[in-house]
This record gives C-alpha cells, structure tokens and sequence, in this order.
C-alpha cells in the first residue's frame, strides 16, 4: 500500500429521491453537495439509484410471459428519467466535484446511449471532474426486468488521496467472489449504495468490513409511499406498501467491524464523519485478505475485466 493521507471527512446522505423526476433529483443533489462541501466533506456518498430514485414495490406490468400496456407506460416514464453517462446531468455533478474540490458517489439509473438498456449504476467523480461508472453486475429478483447484467466498467477504482476506492451496488456485495475483486485491488473505502433496510443486512456489513480491512459505507435511502407520482398506472401495488417504504439505515463501518456512525432510520440526514485512515493498514497487521492471509497457490481469482 501507498502512504495515504491520514484523516477523510465524510458525508454520507441520507435522503429521498424524487421519484421519476430526473431534473428535480440532479438539483436536490446539488444542494446537498453543496450543503457538504460547507461542513468539509472531502468525500459525499449518495444511495442507490439516487436518480431518479428506486421504484420499490412497482413490477412495471410484468408477471410470466405477459406484459400489459400500463406497465409498459410507466417504465418508459423511468426510461425517460434516466441518465445518459456523459450527457448535461453529468456535467453539472462534475462541475459540483471540481466546485467542492470533493469526491462523489451517488448512483443513477443509467441508459446506455446506444441500445437504450438501462443499467442499475453508480458513479464515482473526481475533484477535477473525471469520473468512473459502475454498472450493477447481476440486478437483483424483479429488478432484472428493468436492468440488464452490467456489461463493462466490471470494478472500476478510484485513486484517491486515502488510498484506492470501489464500490458494489446493494447484493453484489452477496457476491463473495466480486468482493475479493475489490479487495484484490487494495480499496480502503468501500462504498455501497443500496436499499437494504433489513436488519440482517447490519451484520453483513460489519462482516465485510472485517474481512475486507476497510472502511464500509453503507448508503441508504429514505423512500415514502405518498412520495410516488400520482400519475403512475400501478398505484394498487404502491398503495400496497408501508408508509416508510425503505427506512434506510445509513452507517459507516470501520476496518474492525465497530460503528463509525450508527445506522440512521427514517429519516433524511446527512451523516459526517472523520476516517482514521491508518486502521486499513494498521489492521492488517494480523489479517490481509488477499496478502499475508490468503493462500494463492491453493486459491486463485480470475477477473474478466
């Protein structure tokens, strides 16, 4: 590992999107970016699909080999409320990096500029406006009828001034084998925006950042039932969920598995923290995934990147 700058401040958000509305989205994370930069964030970490926000509960119309209308509608107002990569959403969240001098991660659901598949994804942009996209390898359950296998940008990382950094969108981190993909690759943070409020999903982070010897942020979103457009076509199946649909959770883990920042519920926050960013390495005295505690001539990885 490279000599890493030793402290990283931190706002994790905490918020809601607004649903199906990509513009109004992109302004709410810009005033949120700014409101962080005013605290001293070096590094602002959003949720899942934080554009145009993650349509929990909504099935767009599908069942086994049929299809209906009003689905179809309501999916191409989602189609319409995603991001091209590159395109001027972009290039006001890069203005926002190189504005702040910070970090951002927030995810987005992507619509390629070529096909139209939208992709489940998350980018990462740097202090002088460069940026590196994820897409979500394998959506999970009924997403897969909204977002196809991610197809490139495998485990993109980012260079940072507290040492590499990478995300996994929500259960990619159940994915052991695209973990060590990460960990392979030396991260100290890793970032995973989600909408996993269950709470058997708190000891899963704990265990990763342990095995990982990194810091994880698990970024969370509040979303709520009178949130959804009213001018949606599934309203039977919106009307159908609790009225705090996803409660959040929002926490950051440091490399012994301890709560930097205890998860956040229901309710929007921005949570700052300042990382130690000596205990990725100084835990490693005992315990390196991928160095000193792994055995490559028994165990090997093989990444297709």
């Amino acid at each position: 590992m490279k000599d890493v700058k030793k402290d990283c401040r931190i706002a994790l958000i905490q918020a809601e999107p607004v649903l199906f509305r990509k513009e109004a989205c992109v302004q709410k994370a810009l005033e949120l970016i700014e409101e962080a930069a005013e605290h001293g964030a070096e590094l602002i970490v959003f949720p899942e699909l934080f554009i145009p926000g993650y349509p929990i509960g909504m099935n767009f119309g599908f069942s086994m080999g049929k299809r209906t209308e009003e689905g179809r509608q309501d999916w191409k107002k989602y189609y319409d409320a995603s991001v091209v990569a590159g395109g001027p959403e972009f290039e006001r969240l890069s203005q926002a990096a190189v504005k702040t001098g910070a970090y951002i991660s927030i995810g987005f659901s992507e619509r390629d500029a070529v096909n139209g598949t939208l992709y489940n994804s998350n980018v990462i942009f740097e202090p002088d406006g460069a940026y590196k996209v994820h897409r979500k390898l394998k959506p999970t359950g009924t997403e897969r009828v909204v977002y196809g296998d991610g197809d490139r940008g495998f485990f993109p990382v980012t260079e940072t001034p507290w040492g590499p950094m990478g995300s996994l969108i929500c259960w990619e981190s159940y994915m052991p084998l695209a973990r060590v993909a990460l960990y392979q690759k030396g991260i100290t943070i890793y970032i995973s925006p989600n909408t996993n409020d269950n709470p058997e999903w708190q000891a899963t982070i704990q265990h990763i950042a342990i095995e990982g010897k990194c810091y994880f942020v698990n970024a969370d979103m509040l979303v709520r039932r009178e949130s959804y457009p009213s001018d949606l076509n599934e309203q039977e199946a919106i009307d159908r969920q609790p009225e705090i649909v996803c409660r959040g959770g929002s926490c950051i883990i440091d490399p012994f598995g301890h709560y930097v920042t205890e998860p956040v519920w229901d309710e929007e926050a921005v949570i700052y923290a300042d990382l130690d960013m000596d205990l990725p390495a100084a835990c490693r005295m005992e315990h390196d995934p991928v160095g000193h505690y792994s055995r490559p001539d028994v165990l090997e990885l093989i990444v297709h990147e």
